[in-house]
């Protein structure tokens, strides 16, 4: 049985694919789109039956994040898999389908008081693609990320088969987590079909504090001193501003103390501005045709040099450059930056891909290796897209 018609045994939506559906320039063969979790896993035990590199699409946010894959043949489509399945108010969780977008979770908690405390950077996010690549926006800072947040997941294997870790309450401890190993694996270990994230309530009121200090050595003292206050700010973001560098604090919570609090942080900025609204930049990607993101100690933004232009910084220990540059210029401001930081291009043009390694020295490479032996021993998974060729 040819492959294409293996797979519409099992799928309800399969086809030949697009030319202009190819990932990085690496055209698949075909194009299926399961309807849920039994279909997904009928399609993927299909793909393994004939060798078939699996490479998985959400909403396409990030499908031009990391390197082509080294094959494509069967490109695993999750938009019919966008069912919020459970609502567990009562327990602060919500169990949604792979390709299920962040916000309509929000949409559907808030109704609750509640919600999902992930503020992706890119509208339209799925759930997915989002887990998949660990993506997380200022909130971070107190609530974390989706390792932090996702505390059930259920994937299917290579091979075809369901695998389920964690529960649908918090303290759940039970089995493999399978939550934090596939946070960030870049769909190199298996597909994510379903996943239970523990909620927060709404606040009642929130308040942005912001101040413009004159570098990166008074923007890292302004943040430490709101950081070791007991203001408890929910995000801290820094960006290059005309002048020197803006400093703007998140404060939410109950409608009573967030003026007192914001007024407490406008005092720790030397005068700041307090509004209803983040400023422009807020929980956004710096424009650029290369974009790198940083990963620090949070003191590192006292000499934070690079903190110019298009660029970002969050007192969690993470920052976003973007460059409009060539290879070269690339190459050398990500060499800069690598030689005491973290530093991964999260997308760039062919040339500049082909200039440098996106990823940089990972220290647990050999580790990461291995766990993909076990999850893909047949290397079908998004091969080469992850770092080291994983």
């Amino acid at each position: 049985m040819k492959p294409i018609d293996a797979l519409a045994k099992v799928c309800s939506d399969v086809r030949p694919a697009y030319p202009e559906e190819g990932v990085l320039g690496v055209l698949p063969r075909f194009v299926a789109a399961p309807a849920g979790v039994a279909e997904a896993a009928e399609t993927m035990r299909a793909a393994a039956e004939h060798g078939l590199a699996v490479i998985a699409r959400g909403m396409e946010t990030r499908l031009d994040w990391g390197l082509p894959p080294q094959r494509c043949d069967l490109l695993l489509d999750t938009h019919r898999m966008d069912r919020i399945v459970e609502h567990a108010a009562g327990d602060l969780v919500v169990r949604a389908e792979a390709g299920t977008p962040i916000e309509r979770i929000n949409a559907e908690v808030a109704a609750h008081g509640q919600r999902l405390a992930l503020d992706c950077p890119i509208f339209a996010s799925s759930v997915g693609g989002t887990i998949a690549t660990a993506a997380a926006g200022p909130r971070r800072l107190l609530y974390g990320t989706p390792r932090d947040l996702v505390i059930g997941l259920t994937v299917v294997r290579a091979d075809g088969k369901i695998a389920r870790s964690g529960g649908k309450v918090v303290k759940n401890v039970a089995g493999y987590d399978l939550g934090r190993l596939f946070a960030g694996s870049w769909g190199t270990l298996g597909l994510i079909v379903e996943a239970t994230f523990r909620l927060h309530p709404v606040c009642e009121a929130t308040a942005y504090v912001s101040a413009v200090l004159p570098d990166a050595a008074a923007a890292h003292e302004a943040v430490q001193a709101v950081l070791h206050s007991p203001v408890v700010p929910a995000a801290v973001e820094c960006a290059a501003a005309p002048g020197g560098i803006e400093v703007c604090v998140m404060v939410e919570g109950v409608a009573a103390g967030v003026p007192a609090r914001a007024d407490r942080v406008a005092s720790l900025l030397g005068g700041a501005d307090v509004a209803e609204e983040p400023p422009g930049w807020w929980g956004r990607y710096p424009e650029g045709t290369t974009l790198v993101e940083i990963t620090a100690p949070p003191a590192a933004l006292a000499h934070a040099s690079w903190l110019t232009g298009a660029a970002t910084w969050s007192a969690s220990g993470h920052g976003h450059l973007g460059l409009e540059a060539g290879p070269e210029q690339v190459t050398e401001t990500v060499n800069e930056l690598r030689a005491s930081h973290t530093a991964v291009v999260r997308y760039a043009p062919e040339p500049v891909r082909d200039a440098l390694d996106v990823w940089g020295p990972v220290p647990a490479l050999s580790l990461m290796r291995r766990v993909k032996e076990q999850f893909d021993p047949d290397h079908r998974l998004s091969p080469g897209r992850f770092v080291g060729g994983i």
